[in-house]
């Protein structure tokens, strides 16, 4: 038999009548995110979707990697399958994990009966599987309370299967399940960090991004479409919409007070992603705000921005703090882009000394002397939209 995949689900299995709507949505995305790497045969049994290469050629590293980045599963293991028989589980682990026993000071075998025909208990597969194994490997000690491997035997519906320790995955619920969103992309290190964590719930994303040439460079620009791309391993496909923002910047500088250009810049962002949501039938809006880490981010200034949609605005960021944000983004491989060197339009005009209490009201009145329809009618049909691939 030939080597295979055991994904664990991890929140999927805690649904009711709907989970075999999760887990066919989750299977969906598995057998797209690993097509790329040969043809494989995907399946779902006892809270565990298999990923079985159907032919030699197929790069069962590779897929596994893709499904460690996939929501929805919580961890991933190589297995091996084999006869549900003891000598032949027996055999396959001393071969299957022979280099793993032989750089191992000590082990113990931990085994899993979901096939309960079969004629040994779990207690008694493990005493059998891991005395022969202290026999045919006499240099790995056993320790059933701290070893430094652990031989996984699990007996299943179809085959016996024998692996390692499982790697951790994503965790979360699969792409897709969680409805549609637009999440608001700058060149930041917050904003990639919110859109993975919506992805994660199984949100699917539009992203919008801002740009306001020729105040921001073609790098700024290249910048945000590689954190695009950067978040397409955990986030599948996107559709980046960038909106030009320059004209609307300017007419608020020439027009509004200086303190509430970044008040009213945001009430325009939210306008236009509000615009964009309801065209796309999106449900939300995603930002990167976290609470007072800058002036428009205060309690007031949320309200201030808010008030122009009538759709949720989700912030997965809103009570973390910087060095929490920074530890995920490094994880999720989008840090080293952020900080790169090239500012976007949310550095443009920039108050000498922004208000952080606003007054709704004496926004709405300051903004009321810009043609904010056409403003934001032009600016949408300016629109550019890019597909990002995996």
């Amino acid at each position: 038999m030939q080597e295979m995949i055991l994904c664990k689900l991890g929140e999927v299995v805690l649904k009711g009548l709907n989970r075999r709507s999760f887990e066919m949505k989750l299977m969906s995305n598995i057998r797209r995110r690993v097509s790329r790497f040969g043809k494989f045969k995907i399946y779902s049994k006892q809270s565990t979707i298999y990923v079985e290469p159907t032919e030699p050629t197929c790069n069962v590293g590779a897929a596994v990697a893709a499904c460690k980045q996939i929501f929805g599963i919580i961890s991933v293991a190589r297995a091996l399958p084999c006869e549900k028989d003891k000598d032949a589980i027996l055999e396959t682990a001393k071969t299957y994990l022979d280099d793993a026993m032989r750089a191992a000071r000590s082990f113990k075998v931990e085994s899993k009966r979901a096939d309960k025909t079969f004629p040994l208990g779990s207690i008694q597969l493990s005493q059998y599987v891991g005395g022969h194994l202290a026999e045919a490997f006499p240099d790995t000690k056993v320790d059933v309370h701290n070893p430094e491997l652990t031989v996984f035997v699990e007996i299943r519906e179809d085959a016996a299967y024998v692996h390692g320790p499982a790697e951790p995955a994503a965790g979360g619920l699969p792409i897709g399940m969680g409805g549609n969103a637009v999440s608001l992309l700058s060149g930041g290190i917050d904003s990639p960090v919110s859109s993975y964590m919506m992805a994660k719930r199984g949100v699917k994303l539009e992203m919008l991004h801002f740009a306001s040439p020729p105040y921001t460079s073609e790098q700024a620009r290249e910048k945000v479409l590689q954190l695009a791309r950067d978040l397409t391993p955990w986030c599948g496909r996107l559709t980046m919409f960038i909106v030009p923002f320059t004209e609307i910047q300017e007419e608020i500088r020439r027009n509004c007070p200086e303190d509430h250009f970044t008040l009213i810049m945001r009430r325009f962002m939210m306008r236009l992603a509000d615009m964009l949501a309801k065209e796309l039938k999106c449900k939300a809006l995603v930002t990167g705000e976290c609470l007072g880490q800058v002036a428009s981010q205060t309690m007031d200034a949320l309200r201030v921005s808010g008030d122009v949609t009538d759709l949720p605005v989700l912030r997965p960021l809103i009570g973390m703090d910087k060095e929490e944000i920074v530890r995920i983004a490094r994880h999720i491989g989008t840090f080293d882009t952020s900080i790169l060197p090239y500012e976007d339009c949310c550095t443009v005009f920039t108050p000498r000394h922004p208000k952080t209490k606003p007054n709704v009201e004496e926004v709405r009145e300051m903004e009321a002397v810009l043609d904010i329809e056409g403003l934001c009618q032009r600016a949408m049909a300016e629109r550019e939209m890019i597909k990002i691939r995996y």
